[in-house]
């Protein structure tokens, strides 16, 4: 890894960092006074939850045409000119971005002197724009149904046993059995992971950890409140015995949520998430000494809505993209410079301590996975 190619990695990363910083800022620049009192800690945003506006067929309309091409003309419709400036400005500042990364790629070449910064501010614009185009759609049928909100206290330690299926045209491999543990301590979380595929012997784990920088531990939430941003940072090995090599590595990034009931009622119950990093990584074969690393960027974002109301059924799903390409679903083929995989996760304890969780990738290949949770600590 060259001095060079190291700085402008670091450059990419530190530009995301610059753009999820000031994304998240906001939502996360006043926290709550008062922890110890999580009941009056949201009153603004339990009142705006609950003035939800009548649903209205005009306004959902408009929402598809034209709103998919300008995000707040479906609540500008419906009178709530509060909400249509603050998707309007959403989805402005992610075309911005978009040009101002995607037009430079473009006229270089993709030059790799520059493409790391310039990645990342694309992607933060592709998601910017993306969370109002999906914000937009959901602001216009939330008024049929009652929003779910965030748990107040998550479990301390869940632990959860699956299979996931792999559909690859590259590899043979297609059955995992799929483990996994995560443990919630104050201001701290660490994950494991890992997926064996019995016969075969591919294998890959990730242990990893992560720190709340801002806003309340997953514990111990204040409230109906799940904004927050975290550092955190893995490592992973993944075995490929049959093609003869094992691929290992660490990573570092700062991950992002947002609880859009924040911008407008008719966007309770739901969130976005976008994170940036970087990891490096090294592919060892046998027999064969080789030093070089190779580093990645590492980026995502995401729409959610949180599962319940605060009784025994708790929990959340996320519409995302990835951008690494070295998972199981790889990077989708034939995109513009080899984009990352879109993925679809819920999660959710059930009965008692009991849950299940769900997830689907495509990219290169397409991966499900789904798998039985079993919760201690769980609280409501």
């Amino acid at each position: 890894m060259t001095t060079q190619r190291r700085a402008r990695w670091l450059a990419g990363w530190r530009t995301g960092g610059l753009v999820l910083g000031l994304w998240a800022g906001r939502a996360l620049a006043s926290p709550p006074e008062a922890p110890e009192a999580p009941e009056q800690a949201d009153i603004p945003l339990q009142a705006a939850a609950e003035e939800r506006p009548p649903f209205r067929a005009l306004p959902a309309v408009v929402s598809v045409v034209p709103g998919l091409m300008l995000h707040g003309l479906g609540s500008l419709t419906a009178g709530d000119s509060t909400l249509a400036g603050r998707l309007f400005l959403l989805e402005g500042t992610g075309l911005g971005l978009l040009a101002a990364g995607g037009v430079p790629i473009a006229l270089t070449g993709a030059s790799r002197h520059i493409i790391g910064p310039l990645y990342a501010v694309t992607l933060a614009g592709v998601g910017l724009a993306s969370v109002s185009l999906l914000s937009n759609l959901y602001a216009a049928v939330s008024p049929t149904f009652s929003p779910g909100t965030p748990a107040l206290h998550l479990p301390r330690l869940e632990v959860d046993l699956g299979y996931q299926h792999v559909s690859d045209p590259s590899f043979s491999y297609r059955h995992f059995v799929s483990a996994g543990a995560r443990a919630r301590l104050a201001r701290v979380r660490v994950d494991a992971g890992v997926q064996w595929a019995p016969g075969e012997d591919n294998l890959r784990m990730r242990v990893g950890g992560a720190y709340r920088l801002v806003g309340a531990p997953e514990g111990a939430r204040l409230g109906a409140q799940g904004s927050a941003l975290d550092v955190e940072a893995a490592a992973l090995v993944h075995r490929y015995p049959a093609e003869g090599f094992t691929l290992g590595g660490g990573e570092f990034f700062l991950r992002g949520r947002y609880d859009l009931v924040r911008l407008g009622s008719r966007l309770a119950g739901s969130f976005t998430e976008m994170g940036v990093g970087m990891s490096v990584q090294r592919y060892a074969y046998p027999d064969v000494f080789d030093d070089r690393l190779s580093q990645q960027l590492l980026f995502t974002f995401g729409f959610g809505v949180y599962l319940g109301r605060g009784g025994p059924f708790r929990g959340e799903a996320l519409l995302y993209y990835d951008h690494r390409k070295d998972d199981f679903a790889g990077g989708i083929r034939g995109g513009a410079g080899v984009p990352g995989f879109l993925g679809l996760r819920a999660r959710a304890l059930v009965a008692g301590p009991w849950g299940v969780s769900a997830e689907l990738q495509t990219g290169s290949a397409l991966v499900g996975r789904v798998s039985l949770i079993y919760a201690w600590g769980g609280g409501t």
